[in-house]
């Protein structure tokens, strides 16, 4: 009775006495107890009655304490109506909103996301952690669920932009996956106008009101239309730090301008030895250095990363505030490093003709590549010139006469450069590693963060020597401590999901293409020759693109499991600690081995802090990469708003039910909407990544080339829109 009195006053908007609220805790905790004995099967409501001696006049009220706790996420419930212990029926994973209200959970472990209604959403916005229950099964096999309980909100604060009404205002938020606006109260808006971007902080969610949420405005960023805020807007959605804190500035007061000679102790000095930072144009925090010469019929290469441990120690502001960036974010019109520019661009980068402290690998390679010995040693260095990737392709590449001059002391270094290179990566395709050759998205903006062109930055020999140097020298590294069984942490990509490679067999099958599977295993080697057989074939970017889709993504780990797409047993990030934290990481851990400081307390230490070290770096990649991505796709819309209604020639980069994406040769990416078909019924054939036309049989699929105009760009969506052009 107690419990029915309790229900009805909450929905007459009543506070229940102590007394009623201290006896429902007591049921809902008996309840609970209960269902996570041992002994305790599955039960249904009528079962549980019985059990508990329930009369059948109350059974409605034991339902609505089940409900509460359902509501809770304490307990979960089966399809046919069982209730048992949360982790019993109900499952937990991330919430990822769609504009139009319903979503997906995914589930780690799983690979099939679960669709969740606009209905069951329980309030929960996009990156929620969430409890789900599975309902059923949808056609097509995709489960459907509904969220029970959120367990951890992903948005306490948003960046959108403020609409004004009377009394009152909303803001509309600038990740599309959020499909709620955000009520903001009258008195609340800061002063913010119609147009503003603006930060929000959300007060009440409204879940378990199934209203809006609802928040305050803490900051107006600047109006849509002033240069800066869109970057800007971008930057405080993903919470990236901009200002270094106070502590940090007063450490960095301490830190010298110049090496002073008291650093040099105990250190190899390779001030003599002729060495080159070769980079882009533009690079400032220069973290890697080249040397080489023969050695009999064979190499000895020296790779010198700038000592960055020696300047950012353990526990000090520099060290925690490197670990809350984890990585230095490369936007389209700033960096956000992860070190203060004193450092990145200054101490520790390897500028010409400047002493710096360096943690050197110095390898001895043999004419087929293979590392034969090495040396890891303190060192202090001094570049003697600063290269950039057009000068040394220039050279190696084109033969350059006056390129060739103008540095000519140091082409025959360039030349061998090239020489080894070529050993190493033949080296690496032998055994089986992967290269995915996508063009990366050059833009160029004006003064004003007005984009003036857009080009596909394509890799050449001189980008490809400085990639060859670095695999290598990480992975030697790599294999040096972990046979040392020392706490460490690697670089590591898991194996594909076989069922995932089984589909992708299936596919390229149709076009005369076999991806061998011995005893149900995939091999990078076996993907690596199905990517040379497709090079140069009209399939060769549809196949490409679908291997690529296919596999998992990289992360830090502290075991080593290997690289798969590199066919690496041992691999590291040990060459960019002016940008990574891991890289960081593991210097200080190399340089107490090299110092025998390691001792049991130590190792015991590092144990304890890697794996956090390994999730949030592996985390903090991924948002820099995200925040990297949506800057870029920002930029894009805004210089093709200018092409409106002109035609262009692309290639087909993705078909999806609504229809499909097309790429161009400067790397914009737009959509062709089905509903824009209007020539004949097209239906999405899944299985062929394809668009096929019912009456006419036309299709549009993966790698087909095809010239399009460009009908809209929506700079709030961050989307171009495209028409197949008139077949004249």
């Amino acid at each position: 009775k107690t419990v029915g009195k309790e229900d009805r006053n909450q929905k007459k908007g009543l506070e229940r006495s102590p007394s009623e609220a201290g006896l429902l805790e007591q049921r809902k905790a008996m309840l609970v107890s209960l269902m996570n004995e041992e002994a305790y099967v599955p039960m249904k409501l009528k079962e549980l009655a019985i059990l508990l001696n329930v009369p059948k006049e109350q059974r409605e009220e034991l339902k609505q304490v089940l409900n509460l706790l359902l509501a809770e996420g304490k307990i979960s419930v089966s399809k046919k109506g069982k209730f048992g212990k949360a982790e019993t029926f109900a499952l937990v994973g991330v919430f990822s909103g769609h504009s139009r209200g319903f979503g997906f959970v995914a589930i780690e472990g799983k690979e099939e996301d679960v669709f969740i209604p606009a209905d069951k959403t329980g309030g929960a916005l996009h990156g929620d952690k969430v409890q789900i229950v599975i309902d059923s099964e949808r056609r097509g096999g995709r489960p459907e669920g509904t969220v029970v309980r959120i367990l951890e909100h992903a948005n306490e604060t948003l960046v959108g932009t403020y609409q004004k009404g009377k009394g009152y205002g909303f803001v509309v938020p600038d990740n599309q996956k959020i499909s709620k606006d955000i009520f903001i109260p009258q008195g609340c808006d800061q002063g913010a106008v119609s147009g503003h971007k603006v930060m929000v902080k959300i007060k009440d969610f409204g879940e378990k009101k199934g209203k809006k949420p609802e928040g305050v405005i803490t900051e107006i960023l600047g109006h849509i239309h002033d240069p800066g805020v869109d970057i800007l807007s971008i930057v405080r959605a993903y919470d990236l730090p901009e200002e270094f804190p106070g502590a940090v500035k007063t450490q960095l007061k301490q830190i010298p301008d110049e090496v002073t000679k008291d650093s040099w102790a105990g250190r190899k000095d390779l001030r003599d030895l002729p060495t080159v930072t070769i980079d882009g144009e533009e690079a400032k925090d220069l973290d890697d250095a080249i040397s080489i010469g023969r050695a009999g019929e064979g190499y000895l290469l020296g790779v010198h990363i700038a000592d960055v441990s020696h300047y950012v120690q353990e526990h000090t502001p520099l060290d925690e505030e490197a670990l809350k960036r984890g990585t230095s974010v490369y936007l389209v019109d700033r960096v956000i490093p992860m070190l203060p520019h004193k450092l990145s661009n200054g101490i520790c980068s390897l500028n010409e003709g400047e002493d710096r402290l360096a943690l050197s690998c110095l390898m001895e390679i043999d004419s087929q590549g293979n590392v034969t010995g090495h040396e890891i040693a303190e060192t202090v260095i001094r570049s003697d010139r600063r290269m950039t990737y057009t000068a040394v392709n220039a050279i190696v590449t084109d033969h350059d006469p006056q390129v060739t001059a103008e540095y000519a002391e140091f082409a025959e270094m360039f030349l061998l450069m090239k020489e080894l290179a070529d050993i190493l990566r033949k080296k690496r395709h032998a055994r089986g590693s992967i290269d995915f050759d996508f063009p990366e998205s050059k833009i160029l903006l004006d003064e004003k963060g007005k984009p003036t062109e857009i080009k596909a930055y394509e890799r050449n020999a001189a980008t490809r020597i400085i990639e060859d140097f670095m695999l290598l020298a990480n992975e030697t590294v790599a294999e040096d401590y972990f046979w040392q069984e020392l706490p460490f942490l690697y670089r590591t990509h898991d194996k594909p999901d076989e069922d995932r490679m089984k589909r992708l067999g299936t596919f390229i099958n149709n076009f005369g293409y076999v991806l061998r599977m011995p005893g149900g295993q995939v091999y990078p080697k076996e993907i690596q020759k199905l990517l040379d057989k497709v090079e140069g074939t009209p399939e060769e970017l549809l196949i490409s693109r679908l291997t690529l889709r296919s596999m998992k993504q990289a992360k830090y780990t502290i075991e080593n499991t290997g690289h798969f797409g590199l066919a690496a047993r041992y691999y590291t990030h040990f060459t960019s600690p002016i940008r990574r934290y891991p890289d960081l990481q593991i210097h200080r851990i190399m340089k107490e081995a090299l110092h025998g400081g390691l001792t049991g307390k130590r190792i015991s230490h590092y144990e304890k802090i890697l794996p956090k070290v390994a999730v949030q770096t592996s985390a903090l990649e991924r948002r820099a990469d995200e925040a990297e991505r949506e800057t870029d796709k920002l930029k894009k819309v805004q210089y093709m708003e200018q092409f409106v209604g002109q035609e262009f020639e692309g290639v087909i980069s993705g078909v999806t039910s609504w229809g499909f994406y097309v790429e161009l040769p400067n790397t914009v990416e737009g959509l062709v909407h089905i509903s824009e078909l209007r020539d004949d019924y097209y239906v999405f054939l899944e299985e062929r990544y394809e668009l096929c036309g019912e009456m006419t049989g036309k299709t549009y699929k993966l790698g087909q080339t095809i010239r399009v105009q460009v009908t809209g760009c929506d700079r709030f969506s961050k989307t171009i829109d495209f028409i197949p052009a008139k077949e004249f």
